[in-house]
């Protein structure tokens, strides 16, 4: 959706520049949150409806969302409600992310486990991780019992899948053809 992606990244932009000085990743949660928030239908049909202010709908985001925002993420979230983009809020969350991790060097690895780690294990997790991709991690964690044993990592396009699932579709595909 090159649309969409025109449309977010301006905003991202402006609230990166805005925001030098202060904890980006903090930002950039609080920024997810409210997307995860807008990406909503419900929420979204409620704000496109002529009878509800930006105001009404600025209220309601915050409150599903129960964060004490930043003034400088309310404010882009007041913006992107007054010119009827609150659609693009989760791409502008994805582009900022994308611009912190850039100029942190640090890049997200979403870790998905099939049991729980303990924070011994985590940090071994991510040392090793960190070799593997050259690169500091900031990770976090999810459990997915249906991967049986095993980890699987998504960093940026790259995934690294070692679980016993992913083991057994591949052992199925290799006996199928």
């Amino acid at each position: 959706m090159a649309e969409l992606a025109t449309i977010a990244r301006p905003y991202a932009e402006a609230l990166f520049k805005a925001s030098a000085g202060e904890d980006a990743r903090t930002l950039a949660d609080q920024l997810e949150t409210l997307g995860q928030v807008a990406g909503h239908a419900q929420l979204r049909q409620f704000a496109d409806s002529p009878k509800v202010s930006a105001e009404q709908v600025f209220e309601l985001v915050v409150g599903v969302a129960r964060l004490n925002l930043s003034p400088k993420v309310a404010n882009l979230l007041r913006t992107v409600i007054e010119n009827g983009r609150l659609y693009a809020l989760p791409e502008i969350a994805a582009h900022y992310r994308a611009q912190v991790n850039a100029a942190t060097g640090v890049f997200d690895a979403r870790i998905t486990s099939a049991f729980p780690l303990d924070a011994g294990q985590l940090a071994d997790v991510v040392a090793t991780l960190e070799k593997r991709f050259g690169r500091k991690l900031n990770a976090s964690v999810s459990v997915d019992e249906s991967l049986i044993g095993g980890i699987r990592v998504e960093v940026g396009d790259e995934v690294l899948d070692t679980s016993v699932k992913a083991r057994l579709e591949q052992m199925k595909a290799a006996l199928t053809h």
